[in-house]
């Protein structure tokens, strides 16, 4: 990506040299050094306006969106842009040979120059890792060559915008197969015995049993619904509540659960499925060596411009080192489960390493976990 964006200006610096010839020879008695700052300051506005379409992708939407600002960044009679089959916009008056001249240029792998009536052509391919996906047009009176370079580097300029927007797509895909496996990774234990629980009451006590049976589909329609990468605290704590709910009625008195939350933070937007996974985590490992009964707290509070949130049980605990290892797996591993690394990952990847999971624990000691949320949704998706 930094290549990519290296390349970027170097495309705009050279772009700018061409607007500079052309303020000399429209504006003769403008200053050197006005001249300069006026046509650096011309590319970058005119470049900034065209790269959020370019940044969506190649389709016809962004194409139009973008063609009118390649337009005023080249200066010519008329630019079209396309993609490898069809014409996706143009500003300007363009010839309907626009698409034979495209794939010319796709054919070569090259800028074509085409003379024609009553302007020429300068056509250049537009390529992704690669990969040719459409092509760049710029027609004028005069085809020089001047303007074959400048169309050339627009081009290279809008590639690199289009590779953007493939790695943006690509990371896009990546954290969507991510979530894909955590919500594939809802333990296939705690399902059994979820259904095992509610089996147990149909004969002792049906209406326990339907209540537990809606319980558990709440729950998995929440856990499993084609979801935003967001959703609110307070519908993931409400997705805590039907968790714990089959919980309890496996443990019973055995399970002990309290939560404190402060109100004004339940429409804190939040990642979908980042807190349940902890109290699944907690139940999991406080029940553990405390003669099967323990205690799970979950705190959410209110800091400034943060929810701060800990999810702290009274279990055997683990060494730190340990807990420091647990962090550092490949969430996607075998065995790695859905708790801590996960979450952990997915944090530091939409909000930065410094919200990553803080645990404290000892042997002994049970294990804290510790969650920070911006109030403002700073997703780098």
């Amino acid at each position: 990506m930094l290549t990519t964006a290296c390349v970027a200006l170097s495309c705009l610096a050279f772009v700018a040299g061409h607007l500079l010839a052309r303020v000399r020879w429209r504006r003769d008695a403008l200053p050197d050094g006005r001249c300069k700052d006026e046509a650096t300051y011309n590319a970058l506005h005119i470049a900034a306006m065209a790269a959020p379409a370019l940044r969506a992708g190649l389709n016809r939407d962004s194409a139009r969106k973008a063609v009118r600002h390649l337009r005023a960044l080249l200066g010519t009679h008329a630019v079209a842009i396309t993609s490898t089959e069809a014409a996706l916009a143009w500003d300007g008056p363009c010839t309907d040979e626009v698409l034979t001249y495209a794939r010319a240029a796709l054919a070569a792998g090259r800028a074509q120059v085409f003379a024609g009536e009553p302007h020429g052509a300068v056509v250049v391919p537009l390529t992704v890792d690669g990969t040719v996906v459409g092509a760049l047009a710029a027609f004028d009176d005069k085809i020089s060559a001047g303007i074959v370079r400048t169309v050339t580097e627009v081009a290279c300029w809008v590639s690199g915008q289009l590779e953007l927007a493939e790695l943006d797509a690509s990371r896009r895909r990546a954290l969507e197969a991510e979530m894909r496996a955590l919500r594939a990774q809802i333990s296939p234990h705690f399902v059994y015995n979820a259904l095992t629980t509610i089996a147990s009451f149909v004969r002792t006590n049906p209406k326990r049993a339907r209540e537990l049976l809606l319980d558990f589909a709440d729950f998995s329609r929440y856990a499993l619904r084609r979801a935003h990468d967001f959703t609110t605290l307070a519908d993931e704590l409400t997705c805590v509540d039907r968790y714990l709910l089959l919980e309890r009625a496996r443990f019973g008195d055995k399970l002990r659960f309290s939560m404190q939350v402060a109100p004004e933070v339940l429409p804190v937007p939040v990642p979908f499925l980042c807190l349940q996974p902890l109290v699944e985590n907690a139940i999991k490992h406080g029940m553990r060596g405390r003669g099967g009964a323990g205690e799970v707290r979950v705190v959410v509070r209110d800091a400034g411009p943060e929810a701060h949130i800990t999810v702290e049980d009274d279990g055997i605990g683990m060494d730190p080192e340990c807990a420091r290892r647990i962090l550092d797996e490949d969430p996607a591993r075998e065995g790695s489960g859905i708790g801590l690394a996960n979450v952990d990952l997915r944090m530091r990847q939409i909000y930065g390493d410094g919200y990553g999971l803080v645990v404290e624990t000892a042997l002994g000691a049970g294990t804290k976990v510790r969650l920070r949320v911006p109030k403002t949704q700073l997703s780098r998706l």
